[in-house]
């Protein structure tokens, strides 16, 4: 199958990009990496009559540090979150995330803002907006705007752009000296959707931690923030028995929906067990740091 035809617009700034989506009348879609939008036309899954490539607007790209927070331009590459020192300092989740994300070659050319954007519940970046407490930036029509993460997923594939916004940049508060990150995730192979994948940020300034924020992939209709899990943490010793609180606490912030390959209870489990083998990795580098 091929995509429909269409126009081909490429602006030369967010202006111009707005007002061409405005002038589709919403029939238009913006471009940037395409990594997910170019499957979708091939299969006639999407069909807009205009493209908007947002790829060569200067605006939307660089990686810099703002008043205690790292600012990522939409257009940023995934591979970027994988080797750019100025991540790796200050976002070292989304680093840490990054490996896992597909393949190379998607790597080289899907970015930030799109994935983001497109905020399937099986992806890693959106996710890690949650854990990392980021806020997005939009572009519309009445102007500049910045939404948290923790209500810029609104459902399965929704989010709180408006028709012709435009995802402008990622916020994301620096990482702090009490910080400790980890991530992994459980495929059938590396580079397949996860069948479940969780990233943590702890804060952790002595031997107690003063603040946890869980959030998992893979298993809801949006990326999920395991607060009562988190709650079960706060306060606590980071100790066997600590990590089996959280644990039986995903049950309270976890319900897989039904799936023809993995049933919710066995997703729940894996969450668990994967909850269990990072926060124990957490633990085992706290140790080491003694």
């Amino acid at each position: 199958m091929k995509a429909r035809a269409f126009d081909y617009i490429r602006p030369a700034t967010v202006a111009e990009a707005l007002a061409a989506f405005a002038e589709a009348e919403g029939d238009a879609s913006y471009i940037a990496g395409g990594q997910s939008l170019v499957p979708a036309l091939a299969l006639r899954l999407q069909a807009p009559a205009r493209l908007i490539d947002i790829g060569h607007i200067a605006a939307l790209r660089g990686i810099a540090v703002e008043d205690g927070w790292l600012r990522l331009g939409a257009l940023t590459r995934h591979v970027e979150a994988h080797d750019h020192p100025l991540i790796a300092a200050h976002a070292p989740l989304l680093a840490l995330a990054a490996p896992h994300v597909a393949h190379p070659a998607i790597r080289n050319r899907g970015t930030l803002g799109g994935s983001v954007a497109l905020a399937d519940p099986a992806s890693e970046f959106p996710a890690m907006m949650l854990a990392m407490e980021a806020e997005i930036e939009i572009a519309g029509p009445a102007g500049t705007r910045r939404v948290p993460a923790e209500t810029f997923f609104q459902d399965l594939y929704q989010t709180a752009l408006e028709p012709g916004e435009l995802l402008a940049a990622l916020h994301i508060p620096v990482a702090q000296p009490e910080h400790r990150c980890a991530f992994d995730e459980i495929a059938r192979r590396r580079g397949d959707y996860a069948l479940v994948g969780c990233g943590i940020r702890l804060a952790l300034p002595r031997d107690r931690v003063e603040e946890a924020r869980i959030a998992f992939l893979a298993v809801g209709p949006t990326p999920m923030r395991a607060r009562a899990a988190e709650t079960a943490l706060a306060g606590a010793r980071l100790d066997a028995d600590a990590i089996a609180r959280a644990q039986a606490a995903l049950a309270q912030d976890l319900d897989p929906p039904e799936d023809s390959e993995v049933p919710p209870a066995m997703r729940l489990h894996l969450s668990r067990v994967l909850l269990g083998r990072l926060l124990g990795r957490l633990r085992g580098q706290i140790a080491e740091a003694a």
